[in-house]
């Protein structure tokens, strides 16, 4: 691809394409963070306290075996539960990273906009249930909020580049 910065206008087409790999191949790997965020929440089913990564006493004043006591069906319907969300937020991860790699980077904007819709739904309907419900700490969101940021930057710099060459 020429470089065609001119006085007149034109487009530097390797500054767009850098922009766009970059920005794919951040929003890519964004997503895998999503995956490796959902086999940290599936892991700490079978390990652990059973509670998220960032949940403690502070905010549930129970754990596995509490619950277990409590209520064994109602421990291992919490269980399903765990296995079911990291099965769907590494779904959803596999999706943005493919969407990103194999759509963004090869300027398609329609794969742009589903890479960022996925996480986007994602979030606006988990994230406001944990603050109200005294689940919003930096341990339980700090990696989600890390990634989400990456991602952004991501999605930001590929735009940029899509916008440039239309």
């Amino acid at each position: 691809m020429p470089n065609a910065t001119t006085a007149s206008g034109s487009i530097d087409t390797t500054a767009t394409d850098a922009r766009l790999t970059w920005g794919a191949a951040m929003m890519a790997i964004a997503g895998l963070g999503f995956v490796g965020y959902a086999v940290i929440f599936f892991a700490r089913n079978y390990t652990g306290s059973f509670l998220e990564l960032g949940i403690g006493g502070n905010e549930v004043d129970v754990g596995r075996d509490e619950i277990a006591a409590f209520s064994p069906s109602l421990h291992h319907y919490i269980g399903h539960l765990h296995i079911a969300v990291s099965a769907f937020v590494a779904a959803a991860g596999v999706a943005v990273a493919a969407l990103a790699w194999f759509g963004v980077r090869t300027r398609q904007l329609w794969a742009w906009v589903t890479a960022v819709v996925v996480p986007a739904l994602g979030l606006v309907v988990a994230l406001p249930v944990h603050y109200a419900n005294d689940f919003d700490t930096l341990g339980h969101l700090g990696l989600i909020y890390a990634d989400t940021a990456l991602f952004l930057v991501g999605a930001a710099l590929a735009l940029s580049a899509l916008r440039k060459r239309g």
